[in-house]
């Protein structure tokens, strides 16, 4: 008889390995296909991104991280976020229409599967009107590329019923005493009050210029013209030997294309630029930590020392970094651009924030508090840190070091009408109605908004009630670093013109805002050598 085959030497089958997924749909446009991972195995950052809205999410990875984690992590990410959306009844939307639902982001089907059959509702919740939140996708999204724009739709209505709470309880305190205010006392606190507010920021702007113990400035505008006058003609000095790290302003957060171009420009050149991934809207020493740690990432990563520019607040956070963590940094860090920032503090943050003004009468605290925490999902914070008061607090305990080269750059915004007509290039938009005119994608259009008309009005008040020159939100007094080489420009450039691209272009001749950052790091690196060279003749 024939020995009969033992089974042990049967050849185990193996099952074919599941394929992860590398390309994913975007949680905010709707469009199959169209997110995608890169990674940067160096700096150990990895990065998820849209290629129609540009909505897109940064985090660090490890060697085992796949584009799969990214993604989801991505989407537990905006789940948070939006947690808690607020609803409002809306036209009803039959269940069992799948066109409708596929056009729901994650957490938006999340909200609709709770009215969906086998999730009950109590008694009292029954209706014949299913709740939605306001950017569930039945209406086109314009703009696909700011979230927070279909986010701040959602708070429509709860901010309208807050205006009226704010509007409707204007009470203001007055000197507590069993006594009942007399006439007399409400007239002098109502004196008192329209003093304050006409005075203003008056006796703050340009504190520092006459702080004592606040080192002198140095006027490096004629260098800074010869070396914008060289990169016009094709002479580029930026060393490619350190990473080049932007920090961007307030509200960056709701602007695509902050910085984009620059970035763009840089990367172009063979240049190592990142843009600082920061909550815009946080307070500016809980940007510092983010930014110390974002530092020594990035130099843990490659190996060269990095160099800051800020924009804005971002200027104010980047040195609040290296005030706080000098200790941690001096040898990581080549140098600081602050380019119109508010180093001093703002008249803007400080008139609306001032206590014992006529806004109090309407809670106009209360205003700017629903318009950063519930609309924009800001902290307010993040605008107090920007009052004199709190910058003379801060400055008083934290000075930037003597040996970090600080190039400080201010600009004065045009009033005349051509600059009225300006507009800035913020972000793109799709125009889902116009796709089937289209080769299967969506057009992609540019969003442009009057900022320049905006600036230019903030620039004529603040001209006229306190004779400062301004750039629309930060004075050119404020904005001179004590200690630092400063730029003075004569050409009229508003607060947003250097990071947000003109529609109209403007005149060539004269630089684009990525020539004007070049010009200035390059700036930054001429500084940093000569003051290496005094420290070290001090030191012979």
């Amino acid at each position: 008889m024939a020995r009969r085959k033992s089974r042990s030497n049967a050849r185990a089958v193996r099952k074919p390995m599941q394929k992860l997924e590398t390309i994913f749909s975007c949680p905010f446009c709707q469009h199959e296909n169209s997110v995608g991972c890169s990674f940067d195995k160096v700096l150990s950052i990895g990065e998820i991104s849209c290629s129609i809205c540009r909505a897109g999410f940064e985090t660090r990875i490890t060697p085992l991280t796949e584009p799969i984690d990214m993604y989801y992590e991505w989407i537990d990410e905006c789940q948070r976020v939006n947690s808690k959306p607020f609803r409002i009844p809306c036209v009803p939307l039959k269940k069992s229409n799948e066109n409708q639902k596929a056009r729901l982001t994650f957490f938006q089907f999340q909200i609709l599967m709770e009215e969906e059959p086998g999730h009950s509702r109590s008694s009292s919740e029954e209706s014949t009107t299913p709740f939605l939140s306001l950017n569930d996708g039945l209406i086109p999204q314009l703009f696909t590329s700011v979230p927070s724009l279909n986010e701040a739709a959602s708070y429509l209505s709860q901010s309208t019923s807050l205006f009226t709470n704010c509007f409707s309880d204007y009470s203001v305190e007055y000197p507590s005493s069993g006594d009942p205010v007399t006439h007399e006392q409400e007239l002098t606190t109502l004196i008192e009050r329209a003093r304050r507010t006409v005075r203003g920021s008056a006796d703050d702007i340009g504190w520092l210029q006459h702080a004592s113990g606040m080192p002198s400035v140095e006027d490096g505008t004629g260098r800074f013209m010869e070396i914008l006058d060289n990169i016009r003609h094709g002479l580029h000095k930026l060393p490619n030997s350190m990473v080049y790290l932007l920090v961007p302003g307030l509200f960056s957060n709701h602007g695509p294309l902050y910085f984009v171009s620059i970035k763009t420009s840089f990367s172009k050149m063979g240049l190592v630029c990142h843009i600082a991934k920061i909550h815009s809207e946080a307070s500016v020493e809980k940007n510092a930590r983010e930014l110390k740690e974002y530092i020594e990432e990035i130099y843990w990563g490659s190996q060269k020392r990095v160099m800051l520019l800020g924009h804005s607040k971002g200027g104010v956070d980047a040195a609040a970094a290296l005030s706080l963590y000098w200790s941690d940094l001096k040898d990581k860090v080549a140098g600081l651009a602050l380019t119109q920032s508010p180093y001093g503090g703002s008249p803007i943050a400080s008139d609306i924030l001032r206590e014992g003004q006529l806004g109090d009468y309407v809670n106009i605290r209360r205003l700017m508090e629903i318009i950063i925490c519930k609309v924009i999902k800001g902290d307010m914070q993040a605008l107090e840190d920007l009052t004199y008061e709190r910058r003379k607090e801060f400055l008083t305990k934290h000075q930037l070091p003597s040996e970090l080269p600080v190039v400080s750059f201010h600009t004065e915004a045009g009033i005349t009408p051509a600059v009225l007509a300006t507009l800035s290039h913020v972000a793109h938009a799709e125009l889902p109605l116009m796709a089937p005119l289209s080769a299967g994608q969506s057009p992609i259009l540019p969003v442009v908004i009057p900022l320049g008309a905006a600036m230019a009005a903030c620039a004529q008040l603040l001209q006229i009630r306190y004779g400062e020159k301004s750039d629309g939100l930060v004075t050119c007094r404020d904005a001179e670093v004590p200690g630092s080489t400063v730029v003075r420009p004569k050409r009229k450039m508003d607060h947003a013109w250097m990071v947000y691209s003109s529609l109209n272009g403007g005149d060539p001749s004269d630089g684009d805002a990525s020539q004007m950052c070049e010009a200035l790091l390059t700036l930054l690196v001429e500084v940093g050598q000569r003051k290496r060279h005094e420290f070290a003749m001090k030191d012979e």
